[in-house]
């Protein structure tokens, strides 16, 4: 499929086109030229304000397939990650069975050839991502995982996780943990604070991420293995993780939107939508993100993409589950709350530093390169009211948002969200 985009502005610091306006020539799915051209095409795209950068990766999405089919699909997890802007989704183990051999990791490989973006495994740590055994890591490296968690059951013990820590040393693959010592906040439902005690629901402590990310860096310091830390909330947990970072751990860390765009205060009418985990955090910790995210200590932005089926959300907030849809949103939402970001930070947050932590292809805006592209109005202001998950739990339903993804380019297709 011939494509041209007439009139985009490249966003693309290791492009010599940066910030320049052009019109990008797509051919036989890689770039053939850049600059003021006379082709059109049957696919020509010209719109107002349109921005092109190198494709989106998200590290941390649930797709929930197999298994859970009725929250996600891949399918409709694909779909949605490509209205948000995304080429490439990391995906969690958490699935039933757990990705936690071969066979899971060659199914999701082998199903995600046909779909618009590129899907990537992240095995199980343990068997069952139960946190007692460890899983064939080298077996499902081998056939396709770019990385390894336990996903949404972090490992507690840490004998096992300074032995998985080991191993992956071996293969060069990441540890991904999400920060949460479950023996201190089983039974929270909030961060614990003054609204949690205002709202009358048991909190979660802030300790009991913190401790788990001391435990982590020190155990990543121990064996000089790669260590990424997601939904870090805290602000003491990123400083913890800049400190590490300072002392030569070979630490990363990233940060969801929903933690920089809402509080612990905005959980005064029950929204279960906000029911998240790691909870969202005070006002304090918001700002002490968005700093972070200035200042270079936060390495990439992670949707943490987690449906929930409608039976999980409209129920007691005792009774929902954690988690929220966020493909979709993800780069408004930072766009909005973190205005401040310049398009080079924000590139460098959505494809750049991911793409380089685990070891994705990367891509660029220029002529030869393989056309893996995300397509997006960095200023348009619009309200999410439509979403292409099959589930619809999400916080940023009607909320005016700034920066609207409109799609990508990639595998020789073009996939634009319905105007």
């Amino acid at each position: 499929m011939d494509i041209v985009l007439k009139g985009v502005t490249v966003a693309d610091p290791f492009s010599p086109f940066h910030l320049q306006t052009s019109d990008v020539f797509i051919q036989n799915g890689f770039i053939a030229e850049i600059g003021n051209l006379s082709r059109i095409s049957e696919e020509t795209i010209a719109v107002e304000g349109l921005h092109v950068s190198p494709g989106f990766a998200d590290v941390f999405a649930h797709f929930c397939d197999p298994g859970q089919e009725q929250r996600e699909t891949l399918e409709t997890g694909a779909l949605a990650a490509a209205y948000g802007g995304y080429t490439d989704v990391m995906v969690l183990p958490n699935t039933i069975p757990a990705m936690h051999h071969k066979a899971g990791v060659e199914y999701i490989v082998q199903r995600s050839r046909r779909l618009p973006v590129s899907v990537h495994p992240i095995g199980a740590v343990t068997k069952n991502a139960e946190g007692k055994e460890l899983a064939e890591m080298y077996d499902m490296q081998d056939s396709g995982a770019v990385a390894f968690s336990d996903g949404l059951c972090p490992l507690q013990s840490s004998g096992i996780a300074v032995k998985a820590l080991q191993y992956l040393k071996a293969v060069d693959k990441t540890l991904i943990q999400l920060p949460d010592d479950g023996s201190l906040s089983a039974h929270g439902l909030m961060n614990e604070g003054i609204a949690s005690t205002r709202l009358g629901l048991p909190g979660k402590p802030a300790i009991a991420e913190e401790l788990m990310i001391g435990r982590d860096l020190e155990l990543a310091k121990y064996t000089g293995s790669k260590l990424h830390i997601t939904g870090v909330s805290t602000a003491k947990g990123i400083n913890l993780i800049k400190a590490a970072k300072k002392a030569g751990v070979s630490v990363t860390c990233s940060v969801t939107p929903y933690h920089l765009f809402f509080s612990d205060d905005d959980l005064n009418d029950y929204d279960t939508n906000l029911k998240v985990s790691p909870p969202l955090r005070t006002k304090t910790d918001c700002e002490a993100l968005k700093a972070a995210l200035l200042d270079g200590v936060i390495d990439c932005i992670a949707s943490h993409h987690l449906p929930q089926h409608t039976d999980n959300k409209i129920v007691e907030f005792e009774y929902a589950k954690n988690g929220m849809i966020g493909l979709e949103t993800c780069f408004a939402a930072v766009r909005t709350t973190v205005p401040q970001l310049s398009l080079e930070r924000l590139v460098d947050l959505f494809s750049t530093a991911p793409r380089k932590i685990f070891a994705l292809p990367q891509t660029s805006v220029q002529a030869g390169q393989l056309a893996s592209l995300s397509l997006f109005l960095p200023n348009a202001e619009w309200m999410p009211s439509t979403f292409y998950s099959r589930s619809k739990n999400s916080a940023f339903t009607g909320k005016t948002l700034t920066g609207k993804p409109l799609g990508i380019i990639h595998k020789g297709g073009l996939l634009l969200r319905p105007q």
